[in-house]
């Protein structure tokens, strides 16, 4: 296993998460949906600025299984420009605050990689889970603020930012280098007392297709950690391109890729489509069962 002296860091491995009292447990792989509230993600750009479509929207979701919500302002897909945190905001929290109200107990994960937006929302509807696909180089501020909140932290890795890290991504060894950055930040968050991290690699964000499909194949190779890990492979450009298709027909790529990350020890699921999620999580659990 790569990286041995390192897991005398984490000798026990975290089942859950706490989030404002509540436990989230990942004793069995759960999934996390996807809504953006932007015009031009790269899949379901648009479709949620009408209330109706997102109530309906998250309600499908939660009734197929997704455990959490995460919710997103900005698109971060390759190429994306960015907007000012008013814009985001102004986007963001009119969602937060009806999806909140309508379902009170559903966990929220927001999707932003400002502080300041994360500060606003916990200030408006209380804890949620902050995934920021920067790993907090785009705010300098962001892991002392995640200490001071005291909310779970989706810790990703990428190379570049939204608008250059497609432009001819390097590494000399990805899983090596990903997993030392791991080990320097999560050892930072650590000494923040940001007390629940989950990890999660970045396809695509920063990776060409050779990369994305490598870190799928040694995926495992994050358990050193002992830390929960999430994976958002949901119709990505690894599956369209491969197969030669639009992101609109990824669905079965995506389940397939989605079922080779649970063998290697996903235990978070961020995806578009809830049902496929959850009934490949099904399976795989009951495979697990079946291992004396």
């Amino acid at each position: 296993m790569l990286f041995t002296q390192s897991a005398g860091n984490f000798q026990k491995r975290k089942n859950s998460i706490n989030l404002g009292g509540e436990l989230i447990d990942f004793s069995v792989p759960i999934v996390m949906g996807i809504i953006n509230v932007t015009p031009d993600s790269f899949y379901d750009g648009g479709k949620m600025e009408d209330e109706k479509v997102l109530l309906s929207t998250v309600e499908k979701m939660i009734k197929e299984g997704a455990a959490i919500i995460d919710i997103g302002a900005i698109s971060t897909r390759p190429g994306a420009q960015t907007i000012s945190t008013k814009i985001e905001l102004g986007r963001l929290l009119p969602a937060i605050q009806v999806i909140r109200k309508n379902f009170p107990k559903t966990p929220i994960s927001v999707d932003t990689f400002r502080s300041w937006v994360a500060v606003r929302v916990i200030d408006e509807i209380g804890p949620i889970i902050v995934n920021d696909i920067s790993g907090g180089t785009l705010d300098s501020k962001m892991f002392e603020t995640i200490g001071k909140m005291g909310v779970p932290y989706i810790l990703s890795h990428i190379q570049g930012t939204p608008g250059t890290m497609q432009d001819n991504p390097q590494y000399d060894d990805i899983i090596k280098d990903i997993t030392n950055y791991f080990s320097e930040v999560v050892k930072r968050l650590t000494k923040l007392g940001v007390a629940d991290v989950i990890i999660d690699p970045g396809f695509g964000f920063g990776k060409n297709l050779e990369h994305n499909y490598e870190l799928l194949n040694r995926l495992d190779s994050f358990k050193v950690f002992q830390l929960p890990v999430m994976v958002g492979l949901s119709r990505k450009s690894m599956i369209w391109k491969t197969l030669d298709i639009k992101p609109d027909a990824a669905l079965n790529g995506t389940t397939v890729a989605n079922t080779l990350a649970l063998m290697g020890g996903a235990d978070i699921l961020r995806v578009h489509d809830v049902k496929e999620a959850t009934e490949a999580i099904k399976i795989i659990s009951e495979i697990k069962s079946t291992i004396k």
